[in-house]
């Protein structure tokens, strides 16, 4: 698309990226803001910027608004709440988790959270040490478990489990390039 650019956010960024982040979870996910599953939300600069090894991604539209949000980070899944087989094959420091992967409604079906996700992988390929790629998603988020398949393989599917867990699924995705990458600057996605 011509009309957005994705870039590794700034300062000035995180207010609109922030904002993407807290709409989504009223919005879409129907919690609100939970503070031990959302607490990075409140200060996504600690959260996605201070460490080299994390990243926070923004798509941004033709006028600067951010309209959608990537973030990765070297925290694999924890145990609890996450099955504690999961914690054991995506430990913390070799695994980058995809997190905060959220398109306002009106910029979605255009390709942009793909195009996030590749320049995600992108990143955690760069930095040398992640040896897997994993998120995990609600797949009562409409259209999420789809989009999801279409890119990773699905490791765990706790709706399949004795009791069904929180039902949510987990994915892992490929490590390698998916796209786009960063530009020399590490600021716009080049095709």
């Amino acid at each position: 698309m011509r009309d957005y650019s994705i870039r590794a956010a700034a300062p000035g960024d995180l207010d609109g990226a922030r904002a993407v982040m807290l709409d989504t979870v009223y919005r879409d996910f129907g919690t609100g803001y939970v503070p031990r599953w959302h607490g990075d939300m409140v200060d996504p600069g600690a959260a996605y910027l201070a460490s080299r090894r994390h990243t926070l991604l923004v798509a941004v539209d033709e006028r600067g608004q951010v309209v959608g949000t990537g973030a990765l980070d070297s925290r694999g899944p924890a145990h609890p709440p996450n099955p504690r087989e999961l914690a054991e094959r995506y430990p913390s420091g070799e695994t980058a988790q995809v997190r905060r992967l959220y398109v306002r409604p009106e910029f979605r079906r255009r390709g942009i959270a793909r195009r996030l996700v590749a320049a995600l992988v992108d990143f955690a390929v760069a930095d040398g040490g992640y040896r897997a790629v994993y998120l995990h998603t609600d797949p009562a988020v409409p259209g999420a478990e789809a989009f999801w398949r279409s890119l990773g393989k699905v490791v765990l599917d706790e709706r399949e489990e004795p009791g069904g867990g929180q039902g949510i699924v987990h994915f892992e995705l490929p490590l390698g390039r998916t796209g786009p990458r960063l530009d020399e600057n590490d600021c716009h996605v080049v095709w």
